[in-house]
């Protein structure tokens, strides 16, 4: 049995529903499965969602208060009054400040733009930078992806007689900020169509507006910003993020080139994933370490020259964030090593003084995915003594309503259910710690504390070929709302299993469902190769992609997850040093055993103290893994043991000091000689002379010995100190009764199965013995 990694939910698509969106749409069964698994059962919401279109797209002037904000900067404009556009500093906010800054560029306005530094000004209207804008002559503020929270700073700024328009798409308090306009997708007040817009999506429908058009060439930053801030890729934005990665595929606006030479992949491919993990990180970073302006020049500029040295910059900073993040995680991982060691708690609290609080939140993903464990990690500002840092969470335990029951100690607080961020006084850290492990221990349970994948989306290999794969494209982009499918193929055989990489530290596989193969490849899970066993069912879990090589195109599947219910034989037989096989048993729910005294001294020092349980002597601990060191005188032994265990892994060793099978027994005609020369002599000194004998016949070493005791058993002879006498018989009797023929026999069957029997055959000999269907007679 291989253990999955991790628990799985696998939700399966209704059959009538996807042969409905089959045969009304003429999709694959691939696509048809993922748009049923999604909640797209009905063929004419599911073709509207395929091929959606402009009409997707609300009048901006839906948006509460949009009216107003357009005339306060429209007047502004004319006025020739300044206007400066408050952003943030991440992929979201750096984009709705492009956005907009665009579209009042284009109507000629006096604008600037201005982002506060993560570590100097904090999120958010900042009183401080409200001023400087103030006196650099700013008439009208207009906040983009943020500002909804910025009660006390917008009335601040209101004092100085600045024109304050909020755009935001964050959530609302119970109080608003007194802003001249606000608008918000979620307006309390309002009824606009989608809920949903991003930061930029917001600054995108207040340029529609003030231009009175959509400005075709944005779509590409909305995408952007979109699918960076992990908002829902259903309604609009779904469709601003189809749009803009179109036209990222064929865009000539600097940035974007720059940003996909840098990243080194071909702009004719960019996707989603793309945004996600190449170009949002770099616009991101320049926010993480401190100014985030770079990101706006970037995605401004309209110089090539200008946009790869900015591009470089950016991915400079990154691979400085990438290193912060490596280096703090690795401090994390040192102190949870040392603190707890395998007592791992229900929730992480670790703080340190001098960690950037630009990063924390990647660190706390991480520990968090390692561990599955809520964590907080926090940057200590021994100064200031003040901890501040980032929150992430499980299924199961609400980040914000915890850290809610803990409000005395947490002055700035926010945030959903899996993520939050915070500060608190140093001296409440432990406080912090103790308290939610308390509340965690109360809500977190059993099957809460191990990770789960759903999956909805099973397939069979047939279902499969490249150009069902390509036709995903249809479907795309996927995101929150719309997640990237995860494949579940059950039931497989591996054909090929191997381990590549320079370390070796990857697997290659061809799995198979009767004619029909698929390649497979898991990244980091070379050591899975060595659990899998010939004949055994695999089920995995992971994404197709196509590879191509060398010109030619085959489908493949990323494995996330692999598992097999069947139970397994690992085959040790003659390897014989313990030190090349140990180290692949697990040490937990393990049971070594021998079926013979001497099998046990021989083991006892190179098994490095593992203990060795004697069959026979005592009770049989309940173990998973059964490894058998040697093999038993009667089978009866071995199949009582694997009956009362009933193991999920047998490890077969059976070591045989002194194999007789390839002996074999004396011919019926060496025992005629011998017995003859026996009735010649009368006596034979076999002890001192039976090894000549042996050597005179060119018989097997014991062979003078095992006839000897033969005959005794059977009356022909008696044996005193080594001195075989003749004895008088009375009829015949078969070489057969003697019971150390018959043993003979026993062991050379016995020896047959276990020891050389091809692994099939030997895992069909164990296979009937767990059924049942064993007939006894090894």
């Amino acid at each position: 049995m291989i253990e999955s990694m991790k628990r799985w939910t696998v939700q399966r698509p209704d059959e009538q529903i996807v042969n409905l969106l089959t045969t009304e749409l003429g999709l694959s069964s691939v696509q048809a499965k993922i748009l049923a698994s999604r909640g797209l059962t009905n063929p004419e919401e599911a073709k509207a969602f395929l091929h959606m279109d402009a009409s997707a797209m609300h009048d901006p002037y839906l948006l509460y208060e949009m009216d107003k904000a357009v005339e306060l900067i429209t007047k502004a404009i004319a006025a020739d009054k300044k206007i400066a556009v408050y952003g943030d500093y991440d992929g979201d906010g750096v984009t709705s400040v492009t956005v907009l800054m665009t579209a009042l560029e284009r109507l000629g306005a006096d604008a600037v733009f201005a982002i506060p530094n993560r570590f100097t000004h904090g999120y958010g209207p900042n009183r401080d930078l409200f001023l400087e804008l103030y006196e650099q002559g700013m008439s009208l503020i207009v906040t983009v992806d943020n500002g909804i929270s910025g009660i006390d700073e917008i009335a601040y700024a209101k004092t100085l007689g600045l024109d304050v328009i909020v755009t935001d798409h964050h959530e609302i308090g119970s109080v608003m900020p007194p802003a001249d306009a606000i608008v918000h997708p979620r307006h309390p007040e309002g009824d606009y169509p989608f809920g949903d817009l991003a930061g930029v999506g917001v600054a995108f429908k207040l340029a529609c507006a003030l231009l009175g058009e959509v400005p075709q060439d944005l779509f590409e930053l909305v995408a952007i910003g979109t699918v960076a801030d992990l908002v829902s890729l259903r309604g609009e934005n779904r469709y601003f993020v189809k749009e803009g990665i179109k036209q990222m595929r064929v865009s000539k606006r600097p940035a974007i080139q720059a940003l996909a030479r840098i990243a080194g992949t071909e702009q004719a491919v960019l996707s989603e994933e793309s945004i996600g993990f190449m170009i949002g990180p770099r616009l991101n970073a320049a926010g993480r370490l401190g100014d985030a302006s770079p990101a706006v020049h970037l995605l401004k500029t309209e110089d090539t020259v200008l946009a790869t040295s900015l591009a470089k910059e950016l991915d400079t900073l990154n691979k400085e964030r990438q290193a912060i993040v490596a280096a703090i995680s690795q401090e994390a991982e040192d102190f949870i090593v040392k603190t707890y060691g395998n007592n791992i708690p229900y929730v992480f609290v670790i703080a340190a003084e001098g960690w950037n609080a630009g990063v924390v939140g990647i660190v706390a993903s991480r520990i968090t995915e390692k561990y599955y464990r809520p964590t907080i990690v926090l940057s200590i500002d021994a100064e200031k003594g003040i901890a501040k840092g980032s929150a992430r969470s499980i299924a199961g335990f609400d980040m914000f309503a915890e850290l809610s029951k803990n409000k005395d100690i947490l002055p700035h607080f926010g945030g959903h259910q899996m993520a939050a961020g915070m500060s608190l006084a140093i001296s409440d850290v432990d406080v912090l710690r103790d308290q939610l492990n308390a509340q965690a221990a109360q809500v977190l349970t059993g099957d809460s504390l191990s990770p789960e994948i759903v999956i909805d989306v099973p397939l069979s290999i047939d279902e499969i070929d490249v150009g069902v794969l390509e036709s995903l494209e249809l479907l795309r982009p996927f995101g929150m709302d719309f997640q990237k499918p995860l494949y579940v193929l059950e039931d497989l055989s591996a054909v090929t299993v191997r381990k590549i990489g320079a370390a070796k530290n990857h697997m290659k596989l061809e799995l198979a469902a009767g004619e029909h193969s698929l390649d497979a490849i898991g990244f980091s899970l070379g050591h899975i190769a060595d659990d899998i066993t010939p004949g055994i069912k695999l089920s995995v879990v992971g994404d197709l992609q196509v590879n191509e090589w060398n010109g030619n195109k085959k489908p493949q599947l990323l494995i996330s997850d692999i598992r097999s219910d069947d139970w397994q034989l690992f085959d040790l037989r003659g390897i014989r040093e313990p030190a090349r096989w140990l180290p692949t048993i697990p040490v937990e729910h393990t049971l070594f055993v021998a079926f013979h005294e001497q099998t046990v001294m021989y083991f006892q020092s190179s098994l490095q103290g593992i203990a060795i349980h004697l069959a026979g002597q005592g009770q049989v601990a309940e173990a998973d893994n059964l490894v058998l060191l040697d093999i038993p005188d009667d089978a009866k032994h071995l199949e009582e043991l694997v009956v009362g265990l009933h193991p999920k892994r047998v490890y077969a060793h059976f070591y045989a000091a002194d194999s007789k099978y390839f002996d074999g027994l004396p011919a019926r005609d060496q025992f005629g000689w011998y017995y003859s020369f026996l009735k010649k002599r009368g006596q034979f000194d076999m002890a001192k002379n039976g090894e000549q004998l042996t050597a005179h016949k060119a018989w097997k070493k014991d062979t003078v010995y095992f006839m000897s005791q033969v005959f005794s058993e059977l009356g022909f002879v008696k044996i005193e100190n080594g001195l075989v006498s003749v004895m008088e018989t009375v009829g015949k009797r078969d070489l057969s009764e003697a019971p150390s023929y018959q043993e003979r026999e026993r062991q050379m069957e016995l020896e047959k199965v276990l020891l050389y029997a091809p692994y099939m055959e030997l895992k069909q000999w164990f296979e009937d013995v767990r059924n049942g269907t064993s007939n006894g007679e090894e």
